[in-house]
């Protein structure tokens, strides 16, 4: 039964690898026509045919939800909100300090004037302050009995007025803010009914003091105070010279609340409802009517003819480019029909499902739309299947698809680049499976991160991250988590080498292994140790290790069927002495053959089976060769060939020399570093000079670097151990 779904397995493939290109090229198609006309409502297509003032020839129905931006309406409401806010004033503590100051200066020169004569002492006053005071106001103040403690009462009627501040207002700059309060800081006003001591934010305009009605306020002021008569009497006129203004509107404040305002209040939108009419024919369309037609227009995309061409000869031309690069030039290596045919589908069905979602999710158009497609599962997949080289092409390349055909907005975009770059990187050392979700979780931290200067960009309400960043997070432990679930099914559809696989077929304990180490134990121990051997070599030149090391693993599975016939698996007798060399040759070089068809059968990935045909390459079996030779006069060389073809990648070339290396090693006595060194060097240039590393892609620098490994490894290997007494004499 199991033999059976293996066929079909293998029939399967055969005919899934027949179809990539026209079904990858059908898929790309099918993108295009749906990035055109998805959405598509044919009554606003043009709008060429519609004008205010002018009499619809023909009714316009939505076909289906709105909801856009009122501009103008949103104006209004801005414009009515920012009319009441209240400008904000501050008090300055340098104007207090300079009007107390300039009060004391003046007391300062009156008491050193005042021991001359009236006249005298008036004269060098106003020569200090002309035409501040009157002179019956000095005659007075030089007159008084109690002038001495003028200073104090001054100063006390000054600070008293002071705090209750005088403003300066200029109406030209106040126009634009609320024309009957003002919001004051630091303002205090103890008799107005509140207690003493107590902050006022707000005032209005008719209750301030300016420079107008200062001389007024300041009268008051002196009414309430405790001072002598002779004080009261002149104060006025005597303080009113040294008041300035000392409370001044405050630009940045006030510029501060008006953008808090506009940050707090709401936009106008409106909706238009599907099946609602918003042209009547025979009617003289209105402003705001073309308002709506314009809103449904521009939210869905155009279906001009001309554009669908374009997208579709668009698409044809980038898959014909695609075809002939075959990604070697971009992707820096060759790929198959199988992995183009993923390419073309991931980007197919990421750009049809990015437009279709974006159809369906009007409404919500400040939800960035890629928080919701799993950019990352698409990326991931291919870093899996490609190399991180290029997923990361793939993944600066993909968001370009649905960004152009309108279905991501900058914020989208922005978001699933990171998404994509991120998921390119983060599981090129992967072990396990266990790795994508931690994978899935550092994708969710980059996505975060992502959106959280996407709404600091916008300004965004700190009410709107929660759910913003909850969605981030989910997008990328979902992308991790449909990883995983999506990859076995698909590496065996495309019967492709991932490090996940390869971590399986490594496994000895698979059945196929143990029927080795049961059939053909020493076939068994020489595999394990080609396997060694080639994983470090690999390791060392920046080759695939781990597909190395399973297609050492799997590379002599031929061997199973005649284990006797090969000198690792022999004991005392050797079974070729009694059949001729051409029929012993037919027996070594089938092993390849049998191998290959039992990969198959196994359903293992082709690179694991090119290791297994090509670890001979087409070499001569040149003992039997040699030995007919000897029998024969005419002997053909074919019929002492191995079947193969000469390795094609680093993996199976260094697999091939780890195969002849391993085996060789064995007969040398003694063996040493130095000995082996020189020895695999001869092995070495065997291969070159007989051409079997010609399409292997290895230079001599890998070659040098792939020996030194071997003798590493073998040298440790091989090490001297110590000779215990009764082994000494059992070998005397």
């Amino acid at each position: 039964m199991k033999a059976k779904l293996n066929q079909l397995i293998i029939k399967a493939r055969a005919n899934f690898s027949s179809i990539p290109n026209i079904f990858s090229f059908a898929l790309c198609i099918t993108a295009a026509i749906v990035v055109v006309t998805s959405g598509f409502d044919e009554a606003v297509s043009d709008l060429s045919n519609f004008e205010a003032g002018k009499v619809a020839d023909r009714d316009v129905v939505a076909g289906f939800t709105v909801s856009f931006l009122d501009e103008e309406a949103t104006r209004i409401r801005l414009e009515a909100v920012e009319s009441q806010v209240p400008a904000v004033f501050a008090f300055s503590e340098d104007a207090n300090t300079r009007i107390i100051a300039s009060w004391n200066d003046f007391c300062s020169i009156a008491d050193n004037a005042a021991g001359k004569t009236a006249s005298s002492a008036r004269l060098e006053i106003e020569a200090e302050y002309p035409s501040f005071f009157s002179g019956a106001a000095l005659e007075a103040y030089f007159t008084a009995g109690e002038r001495a403690a003028f200073r104090k009462y001054g100063t006390e009627a000054l600070e008293k007025i002071l705090d209750r501040g005088i403003f300066s207002l200029q109406r030209e700059e106040l126009k634009r803010y609320n024309s009957e309060i003002a919001e004051l800081n630091g303002y205090q006003q103890p008799n107005n009914g509140s207690p003493a001591g107590s902050r006022i934010n707000f005032i209005s305009y008719n209750d301030i003091i300016t420079m107008a009605n200062a001389r007024d306020a300041l009268g008051e002021v002196i009414k309430t105070m405790e001072a002598p008569s002779m004080f009261k009497g002149i104060a006025v006129d005597m303080l009113r010279p040294f008041i300035r203004e000392n409370v001044f509107i405050s630009f940045g404040e006030s510029q501060k609340r008006v953008e808090e305002t506009r940050n707090q209040t709401a936009p106008v939108i409106r909706i238009i409802e599907k099946g609602s009419k918003i042209i009547k024919k025979g009617y003289v369309i209105t402003e705001k009517e073309m308002e709506e037609l314009r809103a449904l227009h521009y939210s869905a995309p155009s279906r001009d003819p001309r554009n669908i061409i374009g997208f579709v000869l668009l698409v044809l031309l980038v898959y014909i480019l695609f075809i002939m690069l075959r990604g070697k030039t971009i992707l820096g290596r060759l790929i198959n029909n199988n992995e183009r045919f993923l390419i073309a589908a991931l980007t197919g069905l990421y750009i049809i499902g990015s437009v279709l979602l974006k159809s369906l999710s009007s409404g919500f158009e400040s939800f960035p739309i890629t928080l919701a497609i799993p950019t990352a599962l698409f990326i991931m997949i291919l870093s899996v299947f490609l190399g991180t080289r290029p997923a990361l092409i793939m993944a600066l390349a993909l968001p370009l698809g649905p960004y152009l055909a309108g279905a991501f907005d900058n914020p989208s975009y922005i978001i699933a680049l990171v998404s994509g770059v991120a998921a390119s990187t983060v599981i090129h050392h992967a072990k396990n499976r266990m790795s994508l979700i931690k994978a899935g979780l550092i994708i969710a931290a980059a996505n975060c991160v992502a959106v959280s200067v996407i709404l600091l960009i916008r300004s965004a309400a700190f009410s709107e991250y929660p759910a913003m960043l909850f969605w981030a997070a989910m997008n990328g432990i979902i992308s991790g988590m449909l990883t995983l679930g999506f990859l076995p099914p698909l590496e065996h559809a495309l019967n492709a080498v991932t490090p996940f696989r390869l971590l399986e077929l490594s496994d000895l304990n698979a059945p196929i292994l143990r029927r080795l180490f049961t059939a053909a134990p020493g076939t068994y121990s020489h595999s394990i140790m080609v396997a060694n051997l080639a994983e470090q070599a690999c390791q060392d030149i920046g080759a695939n290790a781990l597909l190395a090391r399973v297609g050492a693993y799997y590379h002599d599975i031929g061997k199973m069927d005649n284990p006797d016939y090969f000198v690792e698996n022999q004991g005392g007798h050797n079974r070729h002495d009694d059949i001729t060399p051409r029929l012993s040759a037919t027996i070594i070089r089938s092993h390849v053959k049998l191998g290959m068809e039992k990969a198959h059968s196994l359903g293992l990935p082709k690179d694991v089976i090119a290791i297994i045909g090509e670890h001979h390459g087409n070499s001569i079996i040149s003992w039997f060769y040699n030995k007919a030779a000897e029998q024969e006069e005419d002997v053909n060389t074919e019929d002492f060939t191995y079947p193969g073809k000469p390795p094609r990648s680093r993996e199976s070339a260094v697999v091939m020399l780890a195969d002849v290396t391993e085996a060789a090693v064995r007969t040398l006595t003694k063996p040493t570093a130095g000995k082996m060194d020189r020895f695999i060097q001869q092995l070495f240039e065997a291969k070159v000079d007989h051409g079997q590393l010609a399409e292997s892609e290895l230079s001599f620098r890998d070659l040098e670097t792939i020996k030194k490994a071997f003798v590493r490894v073998l040298a440790g290997y091989y090490h001297s151990r110590i000779e215990y007494p009764k082994q000494k004499e059992e070998s005397q």
